[in-house]
């Protein structure tokens, strides 16, 4: 499946030409801990060997899947898509410690935060990364005070781009 270009930083490969042999996609969860446990393993064990023995014949992408009976997954992955937009390099150091401290974002975990509090905590997690905190929460940030427009619910700045991702990521786990 294609992979849009301002999501390209999804995409971990090493010398790709247009003829790249195989790609394989995953599609994880930043707060399911078998999505953790897949990705750890794969970065720890696989990613280092692509450069080496498959440069040019394998790429992977990294697709985001929003689960949502984990309800503060949404606003994480809303945090990686911004840390993707600012520095798309970082997405793959983020990831690791998002799924490395992935707990810090289970339900019980959140359950007595706001919304913009958590995402302040995922910016910071960005910031160890090296990505502009201040930048990355000026893209999560939920107004308290209705829109120019009087809307009430028109999200934040990555809001958009969660759209378009939970649309190819529903429509290609219908093929499965």
């Amino acid at each position: 499946m294609a992979l849009a270009p301002k999501f390209a930083g999804q995409a971990y490969s090493a010398d790709v030409t247009p003829k790249v042999v195989h790609t394989l996609e995953l599609f994880l969860d930043y707060v399911c801990p078998f999505s953790a446990k897949m990705f750890l393993t794969l970065n720890a064990s696989i990613l280092p060997l692509i450069p080496q023995q498959y440069a040019g014949k394998l790429q992977i992408i990294f697709r985001q899947q929003i689960q949502p009976w984990h309800p503060s997954s949404t606003l994480v992955h809303e945090a990686a898509l911004a840390v993707l937009r600012l520095s798309p390099e970082k997405f793959y150091p983020f990831s690791q410690l998002v799924f490395e401290r992935q707990k810090e974002f289970f339900d019980v975990s959140v359950v007595k935060e706001t919304r913009n509090e958590t995402y302040r905590r995922l910016a910071k997690l960005a910031k160890e990364v090296g990505v502009d905190d201040e930048k990355v929460y000026g893209l999560l940030e939920i107004a308290d005070k209705p829109g120019e427009d009087g809307g009430l619910n028109s999200g934040n700045g990555v809001t958009d781009d969660v759209k378009v991702m939970v649309k190819v990521g529903w429509a290609a786990l219908l093929v499965f």
